[in-house]
């Protein structure tokens, strides 16, 4: 038996996406949004909505980065997420984040956010409220490296829980992509 729950927005897992930007007199900002993920190969969409400081500086600015928020800083990811940049200046220095300018884009790395995509504006359609950056580089800071990638247990991302307003740990492998589906292919 399945149990109908209507249009939500129960999909697993929501990326839980840090947006940091600049505005126009290079002052930094940065929200928390769930609403989000590659579109293309080089792209990236998210939904937000007009309101927001973070899309006022995007679209003044071109430019924004993304991180993943880790299970570290889940307080201070959420608080990004709760309080308004247009309400609360200094968001990231109450929550002792620090911010560096990306080298492929002009927006902000936020330190101790270890992943991080940096972005250039492409588009936003105010009706959908869906923005468009075209990734032009990702770095990670080499403490979730291990052999030269990125290693997930070390990241710690986590993932939004729509049905229970909840932060989830994206953690275990349990299979190997590309190839545990292979015996089907006999």
């Amino acid at each position: 038996m399945r149990k109908d729950f209507g249009v939500k927005t129960y999909l697993y897992p929501q990326p839980v996406l840090m947006i940091a930007t600049f505005d126009g007199e290079g002052n930094s900002d940065c929200m928390n949004a769930a609403w989000g993920g590659i579109s293309e190969e080089d792209q990236i969409s998210i939904c937000l909505s007009a309101n927001h400081k973070t899309v006022k500086n995007i679209l003044e600015t071109k430019a924004f980065t993304i991180s993943c928020a880790t299970k570290k800083y889940v307080k201070e990811c959420d608080y990004l997420g709760i309080a308004s940049g247009n309400v609360v200046k200094n968001k990231l220095e109450k929550v002792g984040f620090h911010v560096e300018k990306a080298a492929h884009c002009n927006a902000p790395i936020i330190k101790e956010l270890p992943l991080t995509i940096e972005c250039e504006f492409i588009s936003y359609n105010e009706e959908t409220c869906i923005m468009k950056g075209k990734i032009l580089n990702v770095s990670a800071d080499e403490s979730i490296l291990t052999d030269g990638k990125i290693d997930v247990n070390k990241l710690e991302p986590i993932s939004f829980d729509a049905a229970n307003a909840k932060y989830l740990l994206i953690k275990d492998v349990v299979g190997s992509a590309f190839c545990d589906g292979k015996e089907f292919l006999k």
